[in-house]
C-alpha cells in the first residue's frame, strides 16, 4: 500500500489507542513465568510506537535490567502523519532537546534507542533513552525500518487495527519473534488465520472476551452507546471489546489441556440447554463437520471434524487438538481448511439456516 493510502486509512480511524502499562506488564510476566531469559540479550523493536506518550518503550526501558535484553529500539510515526495525537505541540522531551529541529519535528518519524549507561549512574534505564530523527516519517514499510526490524529478535508493539492486515504480513515476512495487540476479528483475515493454523501464532495470555481499556487523546468522541469507565487512574481511555493478544513466543496457558466429558455425558449433563437432552449433536449442511455451540461442550470421545466457537482459541492447546480451518462470511478455500459443500457464503448452515462462525478441530491422535 502506497504511503497516501496508508494515510487515507488511517483518516477517520480513531484507533490510534495507547495501552496502558499495567497490561503490558500482565501480558509479559506471563511469558517471563514459563522462561524467564525470552529476552535475554535480545534487541526489542517497538516500531509504531510514540515514547514520549507510550508505555511500551517506558516498560522495556524500566525493566531493562530485570529482562536481560541487549538493545530497544523505538520509532515514531511523523506528527502530521498522524490523526490523533495526545498533544499537537512537541513535548519538552523533544524541544528541549539539543536534537530538535523544528523544520523536522512535523515531517520526520523519531527512533529511540537504550543500550548503554549514558548517564554513568551504573545502570541503564529510561534515563539512559538516546533519540533523532529518522530519515522518513517512520512508515513500518520503509527501507529505513525494515532494516530495524532485521537487525531486532523480537517485535513488540500495538499498531493501529486499521493496518494490522499490512503488519502481519510485515511481520511475517521478517521472520521474528512477536507480541502485538489486534482485534478478534483480525483471525478470518488471510494473513493471520494460515499463521494460527499452522501453529506459527497463537493468542497471548490476556483474554480478550473481556475487552481491554487504552488511554485515549483528551479530544477523544465516544460513540453514544458507549457505556464504560471514561477514566482510570486519572487518565482518559476508551474500552475496546474483542481485543487480543497476538504472538509466537511461547507461555504456559497455551499447553494446558481443556477437562472435557464424553459426548454421552455432554448430552446428559451439560450446562446448557442447547446441548443437554438431545439424542446427538447436530450436522452442518454445508461441511462434513458437527456443531458444538460452546467450548465446555466438546466431546472428549469424538474423533472426527467439529466446529467449535472462535473463543476456543482462548483454550487452544496445540497438544490436545489440531486446527483444520475456520467458517466465516466470506468463501475462502486458504481459510475452510475442509471441503466446503455449499455455495459463497461459507457460514456454516444447520437445516438451511445460518450459525455463527466456526473453528474446525480435530482431537489429536494419542501414542
Amino acid at each position: 500500500m502506497a504511503k497516501e493510502n496508508l494515510h487515507t486509512a488511517r483518516s477517520g480511524k480513531q484507533d490510534e489507542f495507547y495501552t496502558l502499562y499495567e497490561n503490558i506488564e500482565k501480558e509479559i510476566e506471563s511469558y517471563l513465568m514459563y522462561d524467564s531469559n525470552v529476552f535475554k540479550d535480545k534487541t526489542v523493536l517497538l516500531p509504531c510506537d510514540d515514547p514520549e506518550w507510550s508505555n511500551f518503550t517506558k516498560y522495556f526501558a524500566q525493566n531493562f535490567k530485570k529482562l536481560g535484553l541487549k538493545k530497544i529500539i523505538s520509532t515514531s510515526f511523523a506528527a502530521d502523519r498522524k490523526t490523533m495525537q495526545m498533544i499537537s505541540q512537541p513535548t519538552l522531551f523533544e524541544t528541549e532537546s539539543p536534537n530538535f529541529d523544528p523544520n523536522k519535528t512535523n515531517i520526520k518519524g523519531k527512533i529511540f534507542t537504550l543500550y548503554r549507561d549514558k548517564t554513568g549512574d551504573n545502570k541503564i534505564d529510561i534515563s539512559d533513552l538516546e533519540w533523532k530523527y529518522l530519515s522518513g516519517d517512520g512508515d513500518f514499510r520503509s527501507k529505513e525500518i525494515c532494516a530495524l526490524r532485521d537487525e531486532a529478535d523480537i517485535v513488540v508493539t500495538n499498531p493501529p487495527f486499521s493496518i494490522f492486515r499490512e503488519f502481519m504480513a510485515w511481520i511475517t515476512e521478517g521472520n521474528k519473534k512477536f507480541l502485538t495487540i489486534g482485534n478478534i476479528n483480525a483471525l478470518s483475515y488471510k494473513e493471520v488465520f494460515p499463521l494460527i493454523k499452522e501453529n506459527r501464532m497463537w493468542l497471548g495470555v490476556t483474554n480478550f472476551n473481556t475487552g481491554m481499556y487504552f488511554r485515549v487523546p483528551k479530544n477523544f468522541e465516544y460513540s453514544s452507546t458507549y457505556k464504560f469507565d471514561r477514566e482510570l487512574n486519572g487518565e482518559k481511555v476508551n474500552r475496546v471489546p474483542g481485543v487480543c493478544w497476538f504472538s509466537n513466543i511461547e507461555h504456559g496457558r497455551r499447553h494446558q489441556s481443556l477437562p472435557l466429558m464424553t459426548m454421552a455425558e455432554n448430552l446428559r449433563f451439560s450446562r446448557h440447554k442447547e446441548v443437554k437432552g438431545r439424542k446427538s449433536y447436530e450436522k452442518y449442511d454445508n461441511y462434513d463437520a458437527i456443531e458444538v455451540p460452546f467450548v465446555d461442550a466438546i466431546p472428549s470421545d469424538y474423533k472426527k471434524v467439529m466446529g467449535v466457537p472462535i473463543t476456543f482459541l482462548d483454550k487452544y492447546s496445540p497438544e490436545q487438538f489440531e486446527i483444520l480451518g475456520m467458517a466465516a462470511s466470506s468463501y475462502d478455500p486458504q481459510i475452510m481448511g475442509i471441503p466446503f459443500l455449499g455455495g459463497k457464503d461459507g457460514r456454516p448452515l444447520i437445516n438451511g439456516r445460518n450459525t455463527y462462525a466456526r473453528i474446525f478441530i480435530r482431537h489429536r491422535n494419542k501414542p
